[in-house]
């Protein structure tokens, strides 16, 4: 979570997973592939209690409300407990997302059972039907009164690390004894007018963003047409320069570590250094470039304090907590965390999540906050909302109901509202041009909220992911 104060005052709080103390050799780990199916493509995850990392997301609320909180803890979880003990229900977009993890919530029958279709035994839940979520109602209401130490030291630590030894894992007592939130100073840096401040190492997601949005500034200071075929070009090259760069500075001249380690502050300085920006700016004059559940939410209040919170579980990895229903996360099984290879991971460190939760400032001191879950698409939703944005001039909403692809190797994702001119451009440059029917949630979901010096409120919720956007007096 990046959350700047109305005093100013920047943070971020870190509280992804934690890579386990230590990597034993075991011949019984469990760790298998799925697919996930998007119905218009398909990604590989892998899962398993052998893929889960330590995970962080209970601490980091638990901080956030200790240092930042107004409220208290019981109260904020009322309504979540409510609505897992009464049910929600499903529409479409729900409907759609259990299609895409059908392959892990039918591999344990503890998965399966909280997603069963109450009409159906034998088939998911499905649209227009209620899921309730008793054992996470209850769980909630124990963590409300106990704090995260019950997670951490308590009955549901010692139960998950014996299953974690007895069932594949590599989570012990002592690892979730040992996490610990870290704070951080945003890395900072600017887009035209916009003051930016996002994640910093040692994620690279953040850094390679502003890596993006500083060579954006200079080849799209022309402002072509949104959509047409030099708007798109500028875009692939920014988007393959970021993943090329990410590989030279992991894979390069004795940073073969840094894939498993994460970024530091020096990777960070190289990258955005006006000696790097020109070279690859040179490289794109030249032509010579060419050779992947995460929730989002946005929050201002009339005090001039700004907040964005990303969090993530992953795919999940199949296993629940007894007594919980809460599935645990997958992240030692996310091919684009662990770029070095699987069980490859530095031992007792942070892992390096592409997740990027941003705060920016326009010139006239409105405050925006932004970010998005979507796995590797996190970096190319947050870069095209920030250039619809400050480039374009477009509303909050504009830019992020605004259509957007995706480059991933030499394949290129892309939503219906690009000219055929830029489609055409696309396919000189791209040998796979993958044209989607519709938005998807694929792309991302970026939510966003501003708030203005007079204290006007404004947001944007992804229609892809069926993003709302609340005012509450």
């Amino acid at each position: 979570m990046l959350a700047r104060t109305s005093q100013g005052e920047a943070s971020v709080y870190d509280f992804f997973c934690q890579t386990p103390l230590k990597r034993k050799a075991r011949t019984d780990n469990s760790f298998f592939p799925i697919l996930a199916d998007f119905g218009t493509d398909t990604q590989e995850f892998h899962v398993g209690l052998g893929a889960m990392a330590v995970p962080g997301v209970v601490a980091g609320l638990f901080r956030v409300h200790r240092d930042l909180g107004r409220m208290p803890i019981a109260e904020i979880m009322q309504p979540a407990i409510e609505l897992a003990r009464a049910g929600v229900e499903l529409n479409a977009l729900h409907h759609y997302i259990i299609r895409i993890l059908e392959a892990i919530l039918r591999a344990d029958p503890a998965a399966f059972a909280i997603y069963q279709s109450p009409a159906h035994p034998d088939e998911l839940v499905s649209e227009g039907e209620t899921l309730c979520h008793p054992d996470m109602a209850n769980a909630f209401d124990a963590l409300s009164v106990e704090g995260e130490q019950l997670f951490y030291q308590g009955d549901w630590a010692k139960q998950l690390a014996r299953d974690s030894l007895e069932r594949g894992g590599h989570v012990t007592m002592d690892d979730l004894a040992a996490y610990r939130v870290e704070r951080r100073q945003p890395l900072e840096f600017k887009f035209d007018t916009l003051h930016c401040l996002i994640n910093p190492p040692p994620s690279p997601g953040g850094c390679l963003i502003a890596f993006a949005l500083k060579l954006l500034e200079q080849t799209l200071s022309k402002r072509p047409e949104w959509g047409g075929p030099d708007y798109l070009t500028a875009l692939l090259d920014a988007m393959r320069s970021a993943t090329m760069a990410r590989r030279e500075f992991e894979q390069g001249n004795e940073r073969s570590k840094a894939s498993a380690a994460g970024w530091d502050s020096s990777m960070m300085s190289l990258l955005l250094a006006d000696s790097t920006i020109s070279s690859w700016l040179q490289q794109i004059q030249n032509h010579s470039l060419f050779s992947r559940g995460t929730t989002q939410i946005s929050v201002a209040d009339a005090d001039g304090n700004i907040a964005s919170l990303t969090a993530s579980n992953g795919e999940g990895n199949v296993y629940v907590l007894p007594g919980t229903g809460v599935m645990l996360n997958n992240m030692l099984g996310e091919e684009d965390l662990n770029p070095g290879g699987f069980h490859c991971w530095q031992e007792g460190s942070r892992l390096a999540s592409m997740m990027s939760p941003m705060v920016a400032e326009r010139a006239d001191g409105t405050r925006v906050a932004l970010g998005t879950g979507g796995s590797n698409r996190i970096r190319s939703a947050i870069l095209q909302t920030v250039v619809n944005i400050e480039a374009y001039g477009l509303s909050l909403e504009q830019a992020v109901a605004a259509s957007r692809l995706h480059l991933e190797g030499d394949r290129l994702s892309i939503e219906p509202g690009f000219s055929e001119a830029a489609l055409a451009r696309a396919a000189e440059r791209v040998p796979d041009v993958h044209q989607w029917p519709a938005q998807n949630l694929f792309f991302g979901g970026v939510h966003a909220v501003q708030v203005s010096p007079d204290g006007g409120f404004e947001g944007a919720g992804d229609p892809r992911r069926n993003g709302f956007v609340a005012v509450v007096n």
